[in-house]
């Protein structure tokens, strides 16, 4: 079978690997649509994020679709022609974190894309059945592929405990910034602010249902907001870019007793930070780790038309042009959200 394979910063290589058979409690699932995620981008760009390395060998990708080939012995609840989800991360299911039902935390989980765990840029995977969902009749593999980004933004809102007829701000209108604008509509927000430095992204945001749009490049998103709201701030604030700077914009915008969603991943671990402020203004800061038992609610959500994610891709690569995806988000000449590939 076909694998697109990292070896290095900058060095994908598209070869043959053997094709893998299901085990007890696993699936073999033909995959047909896997997402770039910016994770993605940064292996392919600096073979690391954290303690994360790219020591040997890895396949990437995490945002997959597929359909069900062959299940493993003890599985009877999926069967070969089902068309499903792939949830990546597999929790140990032992530990604290899992029991408590809070299993992103697991220490032990295994995460497809993520040093040493092989992803999904492969013409087939197998993987624990448990973590594979069936999509619904009318859903296309490409918006079963963007229930993974979804599931951060659902997961996102909880964390913030967003109540309807909160007002909102956020902070980068990327593929996760508008999958949060998506999560944050469907959860009955009555007044939505999006922040960002490319005017296209803040059109297309607007479109989607945003009430007012801020350009960080031309005006002071604090001072936008603050206006924008009569001097209160918002009552939640989601930070989806990984900008550091928008980080500390977050809890400048937030209302007294205002909840900072954090999202996106930073450069840098420490950077300054108005502290003071967010204890002065009781601002609670909530950071968000992936995602737990948020798959089968945002399926649901896009099942049911209340949320729309099709309609974000907007490139789709074939497997054997994967790295031409990596460099438009490294040259950043095309208008993207999402891109695509066609495992097929």
């Amino acid at each position: 079978m076909r694998a697109a394979v990292l070896y290095g910063p900058g060095e994908l290589r598209l070869e043959e690997r053997p094709k893998p058979s299901p085990g007890p409690g696993e699936a073999l699932v033909r995959v047909e649509v896997c997402g770039i995620c910016r994770s993605d981008y940064h292996y392919w760009r600096h073979g690391r994020i954290g303690e994360f390395v790219v020591r040997a060998p890895l396949i990437l990708g995490h945002e997959a679709s597929g359909v069900v080939e062959e299940v493993g012995e003890g599985v009877d609840w999926l069967r070969p022609g089902d068309r499903v989800v792939i949830e990546p991360g597999v929790p140990c299911l032992r530990c604290r974190y899992c029991r408590m039902g809070r299993y992103n935390l697991c220490p032990s989980v295994r995460f497809m894309g993520t040093p040493p765990v092989d992803g999904a840029f492969v013409e087939y995977v197998a993987w624990p059945a448990a973590f594979l969902y069936r999509m619904p009749p009318g859903m296309t593999f490409e918006e079963g592929a963007l229930i993974e980004p979804l599931s951060v933004a659902v997961h996102a809102v909880r964390r913030a405990g967003l109540e309807p007829g909160s007002s909102v701000a956020i902070f980068g209108v990327g593929a996760i910034g508008m999958v949060t604008l998506e999560a944050v509509k469907a959860a009955g927000a009555s007044r939505i602010f999006v922040v960002d430095v490319d005017e296209w992204k803040l059109e297309a945001a607007l479109r989607r249902g945003a009430d007012a749009a801020v350009n960080a490049r031309r005006e002071d998103p604090v001072e936008a907001i603050r206006r924008l709201t009569g001097g209160e701030g918002v009552d939640y604030a989601f930070e989806a870019s990984g900008a550091e700077r928008a980080s500390y914009q977050a809890v400048k915008v937030a209302r007294r007793g205002g909840v900072v969603v954090l999202i996106g991943l930073y450069a840098s671990d420490e950077f300054q930070y108005p502290v003071l402020e967010a204890i002065v203004k009781e601002v609670d800061i909530r950071g968000v780790h992936r995602y737990a038992n948020a798959f089968q609610p945002a399926i649901e959500l896009v099942a049911k038309g209340r949320v729309k994610v099709g309609d974000l891709v907007t490139h789709k690569l074939p497997l054997e042009r994967l790295e031409e995806g990596f460099r438009i988000m490294d040259e950043g000449r095309e208008k993207y959200i999402k891109i695509q590939v066609d495992v097929t």
